[in-house]
C-alpha cells in the first residue's frame, strides 16, 4: 500500500517540479523582454543622438572652418592650403563624432547580462532539483 502512496507523491512532487520549472523559464522569458526593450531603447537613444548631433554640429562646423579659412588667408597663407587645413579639421571633428557613435553600439554593453545571469543560476538550480 505505501508503494502506491510513495509513487503518488513522488509523481506529485515530479508534477510540482515541473511546474515549477515552466514558471521559473516564464519569468525568465519576461526578463528577457524587459532587458532587450531596455536595450532597444539604449540603442534608439544612441541613434537620436547622433542624428541630433550630426544636424546641429554641421552650420557651427561650417562657420568655424570658414572662419578657420579665413584667418589663415589674412595671416599670409595660399587659399588651396587654408581650405586644405579646414578639411583636415573637419575630418578630425568627424572622426570623433564617429568614434563616440560607435561606441555607443558596443555589443558588450548592449548584452542582456541580468537576463544571462539569472540563466545561468536557473541552470544551477535545474541540476541541484535533478539530482
Amino acid at each position: 500500500m505505501s508503494t502506491k502512496t510513495d509513487l503518488r507523491t513522488i509523481s506529485h512532487l515530479f508534477g510540482d517540479a515541473l511546474s515549477q520549472f515552466a514558471k521559473l523559464f516564464q519569468n525568465e522569458v519576461d526578463l528577457a523582454k524587459a532587458e532587450l526593450g531596455e536595450k532597444v531603447q539604449q540603442i534608439g537613444g544612441a541613434v537620436g543622438l547622433i542624428a541630433a548631433g550630426a544636424v546641429l554640429v554641421i552650420p557651427a562646423i561650417v562657420m568655424a572652418l570658414f572662419a578657420l579659412s579665413a584667418a589663415l588667408i589674412a595671416g599670409g597663407w595660399s587659399q588651396p592650403v587654408s581650405y586644405l587645413i579646414s578639411a583636415i579639421v573637419a575630418a578630425v571633428l568627424a572622426g570623433i563624432l564617429f568614434a563616440v557613435g560607435m561606441n555607443r553600439f558596443d555589443t558588450r554593453h548592449l548584452a542582456p547580462r541580468e537576463t544571462l545571469r539569472q540563466l545561468e543560476k536557473d541552470k544551477d538550480t535545474v541540476k541541484g532539483m535533478v539530482r
